[in-house]
């Protein structure tokens, strides 16, 4: 339960503040902080996690305690904007797709080259093209989004050498077995790309490469490298056609309770961890890339503009754009390079 912290418990904790001065106490006693409760999937060791606790927290502890809570151990996967809506949580970190539960048309950031890179995502967040969809979460779902987290890119992983296999555009993916997760959104991805999708559970990916029974798979190069698929493969093509991302997400009830002095401190601390985390993970990325090279991969960037250009075709003529809000894609576009 969060608990309001008025002006006039500040002036009274100020005055006592002054007085016990000399006993070097602090300023506020943990009862009267506002009690922010954060629950995550992820583990303590994920950036987003780290810029949270390492930078979020410490920002604001003059007035609230940060309490995460990793591993989905407070509220599982999937709950926690019900939960918060609900009143039972603070905070999370979530996801376009968990909000497409509730809101049709925040599909539309979840869908293939939306999102151009780190700095592309921050800019759509911060346009006035996000005012509806940030107002619709307030107003029917009591959640308030405060910042954007960049995850990483998926690219495309294969077995053929670059010698066997040179992808430069989506036409050159054809008869490519690329395993994509296997729901209908992942699969029509797949497709777009040019390849022909394979679902398939992650944990049998390492073999299927390992004896062929697919071409390639498609993920973050943390991935890559987490899993070991670089002892099957070969090449890795730098498509980025999924910047993926996640929304920093609080009660808009527990907002509403802050002074604006502290919306204004919560908002830039959690900006700030945004990216802490942003950096953090950008950086990781460009280590990867000469980690694999030195593994003897291929890594290259194909013709992004004649993927871009096919996969938005394609999800414009189907029906996952059919939520999607008329000229938001376009100015969505116009933001990027």
């Amino acid at each position: 339960m969060s608990i309001k912290f008025s002006r006039r418990m500040a002036l009274s904790a100020l005055v006592a503040a002054g007085v016990a001065a000399s006993a070097a106490m602090p300023a506020f006693a943990s009862s009267d902080l506002i009690q922010l409760r954060m629950s995550t999937s992820g583990s303590a060791t994920d950036q987003r996690s780290i810029a949270m606790a390492n930078v979020f927290g410490p920002a604001i502890a003059e007035f609230a305690e940060f309490k995460p809570s990793y591993n989905a151990t407070l509220f599982a996967q999937g709950t926690e904007l019900a939960a918060i809506s609900r009143g039972n949580l603070e905070m999370s970190i979530t996801s376009a797709q968990e909000l497409a539960q509730f809101f049709p048309e925040f599909s539309i950031f979840t869908a293939g080259y939306v999102h151009q890179d780190a700095a592309h995502q921050v800019a759509v967040f911060n346009d006035p093209l996000m005012d509806p969809f940030k107002q619709k979460a307030e107003d029917e779902l009591g959640i308030k989004l405060l910042s954007v987290m960049y995850l990483g890119r998926r690219q495309v992983n294969l077995r053929q050498s670059k010698e066997d296999l040179t992808v430069v555009s989506p036409a050159d993916l054809a008869g490519v077995n690329l395993r994509m997760p296997g729901t209908d959104a992942w699969q029509f991805l797949g497709k777009a790309l040019g390849a022909s999708p394979t679902p398939m559970a992650f944990t049998e990916v390492y073999t299927a490469l390992q004896t062929g029974a697919v071409d390639g798979q498609d993920n973050p190069l943390p991935t890559v490298v987490d899993a070991k698929f670089y002892e099957v493969t070969n090449q890795i093509v730098l498509t980025s056609h999924l910047v993926d991302l996640n929304y920093i997400a609080i009660s808009n009830a527990v907002w509403d309770e802050m002074t604006s002095e502290q919306q204004a401190s919560v908002q830039a601390a959690a900006d700030a961890a945004a990216e802490s985390g942003r950096q953090a993970q950008l950086q990781k990325e460009a280590d990867l890339v000469s980690f694999l090279e030195e593994k003897g991969m291929s890594i290259y960037e194909p013709d992004l503009a004649a993927f871009r250009n096919q996969v938005q075709t394609m999800y414009l003529e189907s029906e996952f754009a059919e939520t999607w809000p008329e000229g938001v894609l376009d100015q969505i576009n116009a933001l990027g390079n």
